[in-house]
């Protein structure tokens, strides 16, 4: 990501969030994986951030088309504020990893609460190399959730 690109990503941003009376610093940075990060710090970040931060991600998605409008390579764009979602993260993997050991110890399935896509790839990201669980989502839209069940290895006769 060229330094022009993040500049013209960076007057988008202050732009599109002054107009919705945001106020607050905003950093933008780029990484190796050529993620561009947008990350917003607010006094007030409730009325932003929305109930389980469904006004972020709109905020997001919003932003997302207008860069797209404004540079000509792709880009891949995190947004956060106040850390919400790197918070949300570390959140989802612990849960994860404490559900995947409730699961062993107990040898029950679990049930994880309704979450959205990227909160559920998280979920199966942090359980993927785990040997001992499986994870799987199921339920239809707003209700889709994880289940973690105990992973059952098939017993070869020799």
């Amino acid at each position: 990501m060229t330094k022009e690109s993040l500049d013209i990503i960076e007057h988008v941003t202050r732009e599109f969030l002054g107009k919705l009376g945001v106020e607050g610093e905003i950093r933008v940075e780029s990484n190796q994986e050529g993620e561009v990060s947008v990350e917003v710090t607010l006094q007030e970040p409730q009325l932003f951030i929305g109930e389980r931060g469904q006004t972020m991600f709109e905020i997001s998605h919003i932003l997302k088309a207008l860069v797209r409008r404004k540079i000509e390579e792709p880009v891949r764009l995190a947004f956060d504020i106040n850390d919400y979602q790197k918070n949300k993260e570390q959140y989802l993997r612990e849960l994860a990893r404490t559900t995947a050991d409730e699961v062993v110890l107990s040898k029950k399935d679990k049930e994880l609460p309704a979450m959205t896509p990227g909160e559920r790839r998280i979920v199966h990201l942090e359980l993927a190399e785990r040997q001992d669980v499986v994870s799987e989502s199921v339920g239809e839209g707003p209700e889709r959730h994880v289940v973690v069940k105990v992973k059952t290895t098939a017993i070869s006769a020799s």
